[in-house]
């Protein structure tokens, strides 16, 4: 069985290569002026509420990440919808005024090919929002 990421397009159809979408790992890092732990982790909490796509938070008063997977056609696609989720949703998850600092978007092949060797980010076990 595959999954619509996994679907490779016949050779010489472009149009079809411009609409496959394909899964990206987004870890997004922000940073800003401290904040009450408990207000960062309610915002951070709300934004998963209103997206559940969120796989992992985790904060401190000055900073946090977010890691989540995203379908997009490609890596500039995921890219930018992940540089636009803080500032999009500051205002309604109430989330503070932080900038955005770090971007790391990676395929899902080479996610999982870093998890083999080792070298790659913890496995996102304990979904959800976290201290660090």
């Amino acid at each position: 069985m595959t999954s619509v990421g996994d679907r490779a397009p016949a050779p010489g159809d472009d149009q079809a290569q411009s609409a496959v979408s394909k899964l990206w790992h987004i870890t997004l890092s922000v940073s800003g002026a401290e904040a009450p732990l408990t207000e960062v982790r309610r915002g951070l909490e709300q934004l998963a509420h209103d997206h559940p796509f969120l796989l992992t938070s985790r904060y401190a008063n000055d900073h946090a990440e977010i890691r989540y997977w995203e379908e997009a056609r490609d890596l500039h696609d995921a890219a930018a919808v992940a540089l636009r989720l803080w500032g999009e949703h500051r205002a309604t998850a109430q989330l503070p005024p932080w900038t955005i600092v770090g971007l790391e978007v990676i395929d899902r092949q080479t996610y999982h090919q870093r998890l083999a060797e080792g070298y790659g980010p913890p496995p996102a076990a304990r979904v959800g929002v976290h201290p660090f």
